[in-house]
């Protein structure tokens, strides 16, 4: 491969009167530090929820009061997930390169991490200004997209997000231009029960429970929460806990199952554009017997739209990966137990 700094050059080479040169590469971006899964105590449900979402991609709300460590665990993930492949880092890289944010050039082989603060307008969000630069769900785009006290965050921006959770792209349109930037990011949001933050605990919660949480809650819209694959309510941990516990998983040895998954989707989706369970058709998803019945009551019974019940799938698929990943891709069918926890995952109103 050849590089010309400029039209000339080009015309002077294929005369013979210049020679091209081999373009230095500017190599690969500094990694940073992330936290380690390790330093986390208690929070099993959590920390499971956490190496789910990781294994397939998957959409995750941690709700919890103030406190409990909802950032600290979303601060983890990135430490669980694998590194690009070179195709993804070439497609990241270049919308980082579009918004001026591609440091020297280099090639960005991490899943980028995104956490806008709860003020940043739709713009921000989606994309746009006058030369329709790409948005925070764009910059995600293969990784992460951390929304922290989702529910402050303005209504019509929020909104903003469910076409590109469910098409991977968004498209900012302005008088002069009119341009589509991929969007397949994993949503990490993180909020309070209600307003106040204790609507669990009977001597803190204000003097407006349970109403409070539910007028709180009702700030993401239904349609928005049918797209979130998983939900977790993460609780405070005790002092002694802190003090006493053991520390848990290292992220390494997590993160080496959740490679394993991925690896296995990545296999068993080859060909179909398709990179993780979160992307997966519902008709390619797997079920034994016993499954597909427990999977169609719960739809019944919890009346769920034909997206949750997509997702639950998905969600169970993964929790299938973990436990039985082949490299190759040939896992096991998903199983009764696993559509059950995945079903456990499923949002519901806190306090409730």
């Amino acid at each position: 491969m050849l590089a010309a700094p400029d039209l000339l050059s080009i015309i002077n080479h294929f005369r013979g009167a210049q020679v091209l040169g081999v373009p230095e590469t500017a190599g690969l971006a500094a990694t940073d530090r992330v936290p380690d899964l390790a330093e986390v105590k208690g929070m099993e449900a959590a920390k499971r929820a956490l190496e789910i979402a990781a294994a397939g991609g998957h959409n995750l709300l941690l709700i919890g009061p103030p406190g409990a460590g909802k950032s600290m665990l979303a601060a983890r993930l990135p430490g669980l997930l694998p590194d690009l492949t070179p195709a993804e880092a070439l497609e990241v890289s270049m919308i980082h390169s579009v918004a001026g944010m591609l440091d020297g050039g280099r090639l960005l082989m991490r899943p980028p991490f995104r956490e806008p603060h709860h003020s940043a307008s739709m713009a921000a969000l989606t994309g746009g200004g006058q030369r329709a630069r790409p948005g925070e769900v764009s910059l995600a785009h293969r990784g992460v997209l951390f929304l922290d006290e989702m529910p402050e965050f303005p209504r019509p921006a929020l909104e903003a997000l469910r076409q590109p959770m469910e098409s991977g792209r968004t498209t900012v349109s302005r008088a002069t231009a009119h341009v589509t930037y991929p969007a397949r990011f994993q949503l990490i949001a993180a909020m309070n029960p209600c307003r106040c933050g204790y609507l669990a605990d009977a001597e803190r919660a204000c003097g407006r429970a349970p109403r409070c949480g539910e007028d709180y809650q009702n700030r993401l819209s239904g349609p928005l929460l049918d797209r979130i694959d998983l939900t977790v309510e993460v609780t405070p941990v005790a002092p002694a806990e802190l003090t006493r516990a053991p520390a848990g998983e290292d992220s390494a040895v997590v993160a080496s199952r959740v490679g394993r998954a991925r690896t296995a989707q990545r296999a068993r989706y080859t060909g179909n554009g398709v990179a993780t369970n979160a992307e997966a058709d519902a008709s390619g998803l797997a079920l034994s017997s016993e499954a597909g019945a427990l999977a169609e009551q719960a739809a019944e019974k919890l009346r769920l739209s034909a997206r949750g019940f997509t997702r639950i799938l998905r969600v169970a698929r993964s929790i299938a990966d973990l436990a039985t990943a082949d490299p190759a891709g040939a896992a096991g069918p998903i199983e009764r137990r696993h559509v059950a926890e995945a079903l456990a995952y499923r949002h519901r109103l806190v306090g409730r």
